[in-house]
């Protein structure tokens, strides 16, 4: 079998990149493509040399965690030794589930013309095979995660959050709320549901107590000043419920959101939070719905 090692090369290129992309979809970490392509690379140039040269030190298991801590590193630039650990941890177990669905699919496949040479698995496969592969380890993937999410104890579903608006800070504690989807339908930026009390120090109580008014247009109890101040910052959302199918939220633009779960820090920019005009529970365990897909 003749091998070509620029076919190696980019096999294991196109590779290293699902998988690296296919972690950061999971983690739910900012995907920046430039770093992504830098960290398959690197990868890709490895398995090159490991089949040329086949020396032992190339195939060391401390070597090649080196290599997966490198890769990390420079796709993803972990702050945190925990967050770097657990990148890794992710990034392993998407590289097994990938790995071993594009294996059984080849064999399956075309199990004749398919060898392994110096570490590498070398074979007259095709693209599609290992796409369909891909397509298999992904949905894999979802499976598990929903099955793990669902075991998820309430408590593990709380955290910290800070928002800043008009340089004011509050501090309160939220709930991953698995069913919070909301976004402002003109920007897309996500929702997070808050209780108007927390603002009574930082948003006018005109504006807090006339809430259903602001919806529905009516402007009339809110000073000329204040409007001019706090108007061009507010937001009309519209949501649905098991109580409410076509309901309207009152949102501010805020300034920043901080969220802090465990030894995690989220900082997030782009944020809007919605006011509602009521209490979230009876026994105050929390104060705002926060959407999975910011944590």
């Amino acid at each position: 079998m003749t091998v070509y090692l620029d076919v190696i090369f980019v096999e294991n290129l196109v590779i290293n990149y699902i998988i690296l992309y296919a972690t950061a979809i999971v983690l739910k970490v900012k995907i920046r493509y430039l770093k992504l392509f830098i960290g398959s690379l690197f990868g890709a140039l490895y398995s090159v040399i490991y089949y040329l040269i086949n020396l032992q030190i190339y195939s060391n298991v401390f070597l090649k965690l080196i290599l997966s801590i490198v890769i990390i590193y420079i796709s993803f630039n972990p702050p945190k030794i925990k967050i770097l650990a657990k990148q890794i941890l992710i990034f392993y177990l998407v590289s097994f589930v990938f790995g071993g669905a594009a294996i059984a699919i080849i064999y399956m496949v075309n199990s004749k013309n398919v060898t392994i040479q110096n570490g590498v698995l070398i074979g007259s496969y095709t693209v599609k095979t290992i796409l369909i592969g891909a397509i298999i380890a992904y949905i894999t993937i979802v499976i598990a995660f929903n099955i793990v999410r669902t075991k998820i104890s309430k408590k593990d579903l709380l955290c910290d959050i800070t928002v800043t608006l008009y340089s004011k800070e509050v501090n309160t504690k939220a709930m991953v709320d698995t069913g919070n989807l909301l976004k402002e339908p003109i920007t897309n930026i996500p929702v997070v549901v808050m209780e108007h009390t927390l603002f009574y120090d930082i948003i006018p109580k005109e504006i807090l107590n006339n809430i259903e008014k602001i919806l529905g247009g009516d402007l009339s109890d809110i000073p000329q000043e204040i409007q001019e101040k706090y108007i061009y910052k507010l937001r009309v959302i519209p949501f649905s419920s098991l109580g409410k199918q076509n309901g309207m939220l009152l949102g501010i633009k805020a300034d920043k959101l901080v969220i802090k779960q465990n030894d995690d820090t989220r900082n997030i920019d782009k944020v809007i939070i919605g006011i509602y005009n009521k209490s979230l529970t009876k026994r105050g365990e929390y104060r705002s719905l926060l959407g999975i897909g910011l944590i």
